[in-house]
C-alpha cells in the first residue's frame, strides 16, 4: 500500500504545486480573503503552510529591497514580515516621513510585485533594538502620558497613529481582499511579558487594543504576540527560540510562530552570538512537524542601524542577527542554503500537511517520536474524488535525544537519525531532508581593500602592515568643549537628559562654576586627599572635564560615579557631558527610563563639608557645534575652518576629521574600516552611517566547536572573542557618487583616522562537502522519471552545489576530492581514499560558471576509488567578479 501511495502522491504533486503558486502569482493582486480555522490561515479558500522572512525596510535602502525580497523569495518563503516604525514615520508629531528608507507602501508594493505576501506588525511599540523601542520621544511630553496602559493619553496617541497606517494601506490598497499582499496584521507586541506590572490596567488595554484594531476593518486577521490572553479573534502568537509546544488560547485559532530568532543581537565590547543551522532547522521542522502553519524568521535579513537607530542601551550599529542573509545582503552559507532545503522539503509536504486537521502520533523509542499527517478525503474538497490509495501522505520523524543517533522503524523501514534532528518523508516513506545533514555550501566572507582588489584578508583578520588608508589628505577642527553657543539656558539644578535634548542629539553638556579656596587646597595637601565627584546613578556615557580638560570617563547602565577630581585655588568650570548610546528599547515604563542622571550629585572632601550640586545653577547645551552645524554635509562642511591634518599628529580627543574618497568599481558592497579609531560617528556625503565604538570582546566564552545538539540560548555558541565587537560598518553603493566622495568622522577619544580604509565584503571562498549518504537535491522530486515511477528517489545521487554571489563566476578551484578527505574549509586535505580525476572533474563542471553542481557518485568520476567505504566529494572554489580578468586563462 505504500508504494501506491508514494507512486500516486508523486503524479499529484506537480499538479498541486502548479495549482498553488499560480494562486500565488498569476492571480496575485486578484482580491482575495483571509481567514483561518485552527488549522492555517485561509487564503483564498485554501489552507496553507507559510514561511516567512522578517526584514525591517528601515534597515536597509530602498536601492537594496528588490533584491533582499528576491533572495528571500528564493529561499523559500512565502510572506515578508516587517515592524512599522512609529519614531521614524512621526519624527514630530503630526508630521509624517513616508519617504526613502522609511516608504513603506513602496516596500509593500515591491513584496506583492514578487509575488510575496507581507505580514506587518503596527506595534506601534516594536522593541526590535530600535532606539526608544520605536516610540518617538516627543510621546514622552504628552501631558498625563503612561506607555501601553489603560492611560488615556497613550490611547489616544497609539490610536491615532494605528490608524494612520491602515487608513494610508486601504487607500493604497495593499490589502488581500483589494487586490494587495498583506495577510495579517499585529497589534502591540510581546505585553505579556510586561502586562503584570500593570495589573488591572494592564488588563483592560490588552482589550483595548483589540477592539480598537477590530475595528479599523481592516479586513484581515490581527495577531497579539506574547499574548496569552489575546481577546476573541485576535490569534495569540509565539515568540521563541522553539516553538513547537506552542498552543494558542482557543483550539479555533491557528498556531502561528511570529517570531523565531535565528540568531541574536549584540552590544559593544560583547561577543558575537551565532546559532548553528542544524538547530535553526531542527526547531522549525519540529514546529511544521507538530501542528504550526506559519514560521516567521526574525531576523531573514538583519540589516544596519544607521543613524541614532539602535537601541539599548549600547546595541552595535550592525544588526546583522546572524541571519540567512547577512547586514550588506550576501546569502550567509551555509544557513540560508540549509534552510532553503528545508523549505522545499516542507513545501513537498503542504498537500497533506493542510489537508489534515490533526497529525498521527507515534512513538518509535524513548526519545523518538512520528508525526504522520494523512489526507482527509471527506474533508478536502479539491482531493475529495480520490481513492483511498491516492490519498497523499507526509510524515516527520524526530530524533530528541540531544547525544545519541537512533535507528527506528516507521511502516516497516529502518531509519537512522542523527541526535537532535529531525528527517522529512514527503511521501510517509523516502526521507527528502534532515535537519542535522548539511548539504548546503559554506561561503566564506573576505574583506578586500578597495585599492587592491587581488589582495584578500579572512575575515576579521587585519594587521597594520595590511592597510590600505582611505586617504593620505586629512583635514581636521576641534569640537570646542562645553558651552559654545548662545543657544544655552541656566537652571537652577539638574534636569533629566531628554527632557533637555529630546533626543536630537546624544551629547547634553552641563556647565557650573566651583570655588576651592586657600583652605580647601591646604586641607588636600596636609591629609594627601582629592576632592571627589559622586553621582548616585548615571546611564550611558560621561565625559567629566575641568577648566577644558577631560579627566575622566565612566559609561553604564545607571551606575554610581566616583570620580577624583583636581581643582586649582579660585573658579573652575566643572563641565559634565552625559551621552546616550541607544534609549532603552525593552521593559516596562519606558516613558520614564529616561538618561543622564539621577540621584544626588556631589562633590566631596571639601574643607567645609560637601557640595550638592543636585540644587546648583547648570548651564546647558544640547549637542555638538559641528552636529548643528551639519559640517559632515556637503554643503556646509566648507565652513566649519578645517586645517590640514599632519601624518605624525597625535591622536586627539573631541576632534572633527574629513576625507574623501573615491567609490570602489564593482558591486560588491562597501564597508568602511574603522578599527583605528575610538568612539565617535561617521558620515558619507551627509549620509549617517551610525556609532562606531571600538571595544574589545572579553577573551573567554567562545567554545573550540560549536555543538548544534540540545536547546539553544544566545550564549551558547558565542564567537569573536578577544576582538573589537564591531569594526567595518556598511555604507550603501546607493550612497555613494563616483567620486570625491565626503567621509566625515568625530572622534571623541582618540584615534589614528590615516589608517581608516574602504573595504569591500565579499564571498570569495566556496566549500562544499557532502557525501554518498546525503540525500538527492530536492527538485529531483519533481523529475519526470521520478514522477513515472521510473526510477526511485533513492536512486538519484546526491549533488554538491556551489554558487557565486550574482555577478561572479568560479575562477578556480583550489581543493577537490571524491574519497575521504578531511578538515574544514580553507583547510581541507587529501584521506587515504582519494580518486585521482577529482579536481578535473570538478573543474570542467565549475570554472567559468556563476554556479554548478557535481554528482556525487561512482559513475560522475569513472570508478570507485575505495569499494565498500562511504565516500564524500569535498571542493573548494574561488569566486572573481565577472568583469574580472583575474583567472580567465584559467577557462
Amino acid at each position: 500500500m505504500v508504494v501506491s501511495v508514494n507512486k500516486a502522491f508523486l503524479h499529484l504533486l506537480p499538479l498541486y504545486l502548479f495549482i498553488l503558486f499560480s494562486l500565488t502569482a498569476a492571480n496575485f493582486f486578484q482580491p482575495f480573503n483571509v481567514t483561518y480555522d485552527h488549522r492555517a490561515l485561509i487564503i483564498d479558500g485554501k489552507r496553507r503552510m507559510l514561511i516567512s522572512a522578517g526584514i525591517h525596510y528601515p534597515r536597509a535602502t530602498p536601492q537594496m529591497w528588490p533584491d533582499l525580497i528576491a533572495k528571500s523569495k528564493e529561499g523559500g518563503a512565502d510572506v515578508i514580515e516587517s515592524y512599522t516604525f512609529w519614531n521614524g514615520h512621526e519624527p514630530v508629531r503630526g508630521q509624517y516621513n513616508f519617504e526613502g528608507m522609511y516608504d513603506l507602501v513602496k516596500f509593500v508594493k515591491l513584496v506583492g510585485d514578487s509575488g510575496l505576501y507581507f505580514l506587518l506588525r503596527i506595534g506601534p511599540y516594536v522593541c526590535a533594538e530600535w532606539n526608544f523601542g520605536g516610540f518617538p520621544v516627543w510621546l514622552r511630553d504628552v501631558p498625563g502620558i503612561e506607555f501601553r496602559t489603560d492611560n488615556e493619553p497613550f490611547k489616544r496617541e497609539m490610536q491615532r497613529f494605528v490608524t494612520k497606517i491602515v487608513d494610508l494601506l486601504r487607500e493604497e490598497e495593499l490589502f488581500s481582499w483589494q487586490g494587495g499582499p498583506i495577510i495579517l496584521l499585529q497589534i502591540e507586541n510581546e505585553y505579556g511579558n510586561m502586562e503584570g506590572s500593570y495589573g488591572q490596567r494592564g488588563k483592560e488595554y490588552v482589550k483595548w487594543a483589540a477592539n480598537m484594531a477590530l475595528g479599523l476593518r481592516a479586513g484581515v486577521p490581527w495577531v497579539m504576540c506574547k499574548q496569552t490572553d489575546a481577546p476573541g479573534e485576535i490569534i495569540d502568537t509565539c515568540n521563541n527560540y522553539y516553538c513547537d509546544g506552542y498552543k494558542p488560547n482557543s483550539p479555533n485559532k491557528p498556531t502561528i510562530w511570529t517570531e523565531n530568532w535565528d540568531g541574536w543581537y549584540t552590544s559593544w565590547g560583547g561577543r558575537l552570538p551565532h546559532r548553528p543551522v542544524e538547530d535553526l532547522a531542527f526547531a522549525v521542522a519540529r514546529f511544521y512537524q507538530r501542528g504550526g502553519s506559519l514560521m516567521n524568521y526574525y531576523m531573514y535579513f538583519g540589516g544596519t542601524n544607521f543613524g541614532r537607530s539602535s537601541g539599548g542601551p549600547f546595541y552595535i550599529t550592525s544588526y546583522d542577527y546572524d541571519a540567512p542573509i547577512d547586514e550588506y545582503g550576501l546569502r550567509s552559507e551555509p544557513k540560508w542554503g540549509h534552510l532553503k532545503d528545508l523549505h522545499a522539503a516542507i513545501r513537498l509536504c503542504e498537500r497533506a500537511l493542510v489537508a489534515a486537521d490533526s497529525p498521527q502520533y507515534m512513538k518509535l523509542g524513548p526519545k523518538q517520536e512520528a508525526h504522520v499527517y494523512w489526507e482527509n478525503t471527506q474533508t478536502n474538497e479539491l482531493n475529495s474524488t480520490l481513492s483511498e490509495s491516492q490519498r497523499a501522505c507526509s510524515a516527520f520523524i524526530a530524533n530528541i535525544d540531544e547525544h545519541n543517533a537512533a535507528t527506528v522503524t516507521f511502516h516497516g523501514k529502518s531509519y537512522s537519525l542523527p541526535p537532535w534532528s529531525v528527517s522529512i518523508l514527503p511521501d510517509c516513506s523516502n526521507t527528502a531532508f534532515n535537519t542535522a545533514k548539511v548539504g548546503a555550501q559554506t561561503s566564506m566572507k573576505l574583506v578586500e581593500h578597495a585599492s587592491s582588489p587581488k589582495i584578500s584578508v579572512p575575515e576579521l583578520i587585519l594587521t597594520k602592515n595590511e592597510v590600505s588608508s582611505i586617504s593620505e589628505s586629512w583635514m581636521s577642527v576641534n569640537e570646542p568643549i562645553g558651552i559654545w553657543s548662545e543657544n544655552n539656558f541656566t537652571f537652577q539644578g539638574m534636569l533629566e537628559h531628554l527632557n533637555v535634548t529630546k533626543d536630537k542629539s546624544d551629547y547634553l553638556w552641563h556647565m557650573t562654576r566651583i570655588y576651592a579656596s586657600d583652605e580647601d587646597i591646604a586641607y588636600w595637601e596636609e591629609n594627601q586627599v582629592s576632592p571627589t565627584l559622586v553621582i548616585d546613578s548615571m546611564r550611558d556615557v560621561l565625559r567629566v572635564f575641568i577648566n577644558g580638560e577631560l579627566i575622566g570617563s565612566v559609561s553604564g547602565h545607571w551606575v554610581k560615579v566616583v570620580q577624583p577630581v583636581q581643582f586649582q585655588q579660585g573658579y573652575s568650570d566643572l563641565i559634565l557631558l552625559s551621552q546616550t548610546v541607544g534609549l532603552q528599547n525593552y521593559g516596562a515604563f519606558l516613558e520614564k527610563d529616561g538618561a543622564g542622571f539621577r540621584g544626588q550629585i556631589k562633590l566631596t572632601g571639601f574643607k567645609n563639608g560637601d557640595i550638592d550640586l543636585s540644587k546648583a545653577s547648570w548651564t546647558y547645551q544640547v549637542g555638538l557645534k559641528g552636529e548643528v552645524q551639519k559640517i559632515f554635509s556637503i554643503e556646509e562642511t566648507e565652513k566649519a575652518g578645517w586645517t590640514e591634518l599632519k601624518l605624525d599628529a597625535s591622536p586627539s580627543t573631541f576632534t572633527w576629521y574629513k576625507a574623501y574618497f573615491d567609490t570602489p568599481d564593482g558591486t560588491e558592497p562597501v564597508a568602511l574600516d574603522l578599527g583605528s579609531m575610538g568612539k565617535g560617528q561617521a558620515w558619507v556625503n551627509g549620509r549617517h552611517v551610525g556609532r562606531y565604538w571600538n571595544l574589545t570582546a572579553p577573551k573567554d566564552g567562545c567554545p573550540a566547536s560549536c555543538d548544534y545538539r540540545g536547546a539553544y540560548h544566545s550564549d551558547k555558541c558565542m564567537t569573536n572573542c578577544g576582538k573589537p565587537t564591531q569594526t567595518w560598518y556598511h555604507v550603501p553603493r546607493s550612497w555613494l557618487q563616483a567620486s570625491k566622495n565626503l567621509l566625515v568622522i568625530f572622534e571623541e577619544t582618540g584615534g589614528n583616522p590615516f589608517e581608516i580604509s574602504v573595504k569591500l565584503r565579499v564571498p570569495r571562498i566556496l566549500c562544499s562537502q557532502v557525501s554518498e549518504s546525503h540525500y538527492p537535491p530536492l527538485r529531483q522530486w519533481l523529475h519526470p522519471d521520478v514522477i513515472d515511477g521510473k526510477v526511485s528517489i533513492n536512486d538519484m545521487a546526491p549533488e554538491v552545489h556551489l554558487r557565486c554571489e550574482d555577478g561572479h563566476i568560479i575562477s578556480s578551484i583550489e581543493f577537490a576530492s571524491y574519497g575521504t578527505p578531511h578538515g574544514s574549509c580553507q583547510n581541507f586535505s587529501q584521506g587515504n581514499c582519494h580518486c585521482p580525476n577529482s579536481l578535473s572533474v570538478v573543474s570542467k563542471a565549475c570554472l567559468g560558471r556563476n554556479s554548478c553542481s557535481v554528482e556525487v557518485s561512482n559513475s560522475r568520476f569513472a570508478g570507485d576509488p575505495c569499494r565498500g567505504v562511504l565516500k564524500t566529494l569535498t571542493v573548494e572554489a574561488r569566486c572573481v567578479s565577472s568583469s574580472s580578468t583575474i583567472g580567465v586563462s584559467q577557462f
